[in-house]
């Protein structure tokens, strides 16, 4: 995975390439899927597979240190409310090239298995592996990165009245400093749950996430740039006061 976090990161940056979904989305095919359908169907698996590995372990009799439960909750409460619950809530939406929807319901698939089985690992450091101040902090980061991210969204969900298209300049929460915001809450939740994981799967992951959406998040922002010739002057990509 931090093999294709780098291929990917440079596709999209001296490849000069734009994931094709959403406002970047073009007609080079003639298969789409509904994007609310899409967005679920692939996202699902994150959740599924790793909720159907903890099952497993939990019928062989296998014991969850609380580490262990708290990484999993972390994991699943993500990708539940991703997968069933934000797909419905928006509005709108252009629809997904199926091969977009294929690469990412393989990734998840890939993901959701890898940090399933990377979570019930950590039973290699025994059951009574108690809560300590790293995953202390790294729960902290990873619930601070998930409120930007919600609220990031539904910021960005309510800029359109219903049955309005076209975009709009988001303003508010973190959107004051940077264009990505939402894109800036996962990252920093994410690493969070690495931090806490203290694992090379949940680094990867946290690292693939950075190299993927860090660079959409430079896309909307010189996008938003030349669309509208009021858009903040001191608003960066992806990073406050830096980037």
């Amino acid at each position: 995975m931090i093999a294709q976090g780098i291929m990917t990161f440079l596709l999209l940056t001296v490849g000069k390439l734009y994931a094709g979904y959403g406002r970047y989305s073009h007609k080079t095919t003639r298969f789409y899927l509904n994007a609310k359908i899409a967005w679920m169907t692939q996202e699902m698996w994150s959740a599924i597979i790793p909720a159907a590995a903890l099952l497993h372990a939990l019928q062989r009799g296998q014991q969850l240190s609380p580490v262990q439960a708290l990484l999993f909750a972390m994991f699943l409460m993500h990708y539940t409310w991703r997968s069933f619950a934000y797909p419905w809530m928006q509005r709108g939406g252009k629809p997904m090239p199926v091969y977009i929807w294929l690469m990412a319901s393989a990734f998840c698939m890939f993901n959701g298995y890898l940090q399933g089985h990377g979570i019930l690992q950590k039973g290699a450091e025994g059951s009574n592996q108690r809560i300590g101040m790293r995953h202390a902090l790294g729960l902290s980061t990873w619930a601070a990165g998930w409120a930007v991210n919600l609220h990031s969204d539904h910021i960005l969900r309510n800029l359109r009245q219903p049955g309005e298209s076209g975009y709009r300049i988001p303003r508010g929460g973190a959107f004051e400093w940077v264009s990505g915001a939402n894109y800036l809450g996962e990252i920093v939740e994410w690493a969070g749950f690495a931090a806490a994981a203290g694992s090379l799967p949940a680094a990867a992951f946290a690292f693939f996430t950075l190299c993927n959406i860090g660079p959409r998040a430079w896309h909307h922002h010189q996008w938003y740039k030349k669309q509208f010739d009021d858009y903040p002057r001191n608003r960066r990509a992806l990073i406050p006061f830096v980037l």
